[in-house]
């Protein structure tokens, strides 16, 4: 029996390594007991901000067989997106890495489609679902138990060969295979990311006061943007790379091969002069497909009046 859990494995890594993901790490599926009290603590102290579906679910978030009868296998995955060219430092207002190109929600759901099918034709009829950012599923956490990196004190998982700037994604299925174990945490006496936010967001070791971070001001908060916040923010007008830039792991990161995010040309000329005549029209064009349309086009315009001026 235990003989078929690993060969299965060995097929899904197969299936993986053949779909584009970088690493894939099993795990049992199973409540994550260590994980309630610090969700629980996270909470109380309203680190979400005025995300406030982050509280909703919490069961959900907790037991993946609360999302999938009869799970027995959570498959976590990491799919690099560590661009050729940092455009974030040609002196124009910055968008993070992961919103260059085409919003990763299609790409890797396709991916995640075409798993799926495959895992029947290779395997048999197996039961489950595929998540990518798409659930309460608390990704991070599930990728470090299967032992394919470890939570740095940023909170976003740290691979030792390749540094943090990778999408997770997940299938949680019906079909009982061979765990992968958790790795040990390599951060050591580092505090290079708490000291880099200018924001202060990082309050505690794997703790984001997400009120405070970057991502979250430009991104998920719809109101307007608090002044305690003017001129800390480093010019980014679209979520924020700054603790993974300064993270020592991120020096093993390498240029993905994905050209669905490949930045689009005008994204590299803009300069903050032209976000600033930004019509809804440009807008539509060059984030087309982009992760950037979350924040929408006056989203968008708000952080860039907010930035210009903090710079008066």
């Amino acid at each position: 029996m235990q003989n078929s859990h690993a060969k299965n494995s060995s097929i899904i890594k197969a299936i993986a390594s053949e779909l584009g993901f970088q690493f894939c790490g099993i795990a049992k599926a199973e409540f994550l007991e260590e994980e309630a009290p610090r969700l629980e603590s996270w909470l109380k102290k309203n680190y979400q901000g005025k995300m406030a579906y982050m509280s909703n679910h919490f069961d959900k978030r907790l037991d993946p067989t609360k999302l999938v009868e009869g799970a027995k296998s959570v498959v976590s995955l990491l799919y690099n997106y560590y661009p050729s060219e940092d455009i974030s430092s040609n002196g124009s207002y910055k968008i993070a890495k992961y919103a260059y190109g085409k919003d990763y929600h299609f790409v890797i759901k396709e991916k995640l489609k075409d798993f799926m099918a495959r895992i029947h034709e290779a395997i048999g009829e197996v039961g489950g679902r595929a998540f990518v950012d798409s659930a309460p599923v608390m990704e991070r956490q599930w990728a470090a138990k299967s032992g394919l990196g470890w939570l740095g004190k940023n909170s976003l998982l740290l691979n030792k060969q390749r540094g943090s700037f990778f999408f997770l994604a997940e299938l949680i299925i019906d079909l009982p295979l061979e765990p992968d174990g958790p790795v040990k945490d390599y951060c050591g006496t580092c505090t290079k990311c708490i000291d880099a936010c200018p924001t202060d967001a990082i309050v505690g070791n794997q703790v984001i006061d997400a009120s405070k971070c970057i991502s979250y001001l430009t991104i998920e908060l719809k109101d307007e943007i608090p002044d305690a916040f003017s001129g800390k923010m480093d010019d980014w007008m679209f979520g924020c790379d700054i603790c993974q830039d300064v993270c020592p792991w991120n020096r093993f990161s390498s240029p993905h091969n994905e050209k669905a995010f490949k930045p689009h040309a005008q994204l590299r000329e803009m300069k903050k002069s032209e976000w600033k005549e930004l019509t809804r029209e440009v807008f539509n064009e060059i984030f087309k497909k982009s992760a950037v349309k979350r924040t929408k086009y006056e989203g968008l315009m708000r952080n860039v009046k907010f930035l210009e001026e903090s710079a008066k």
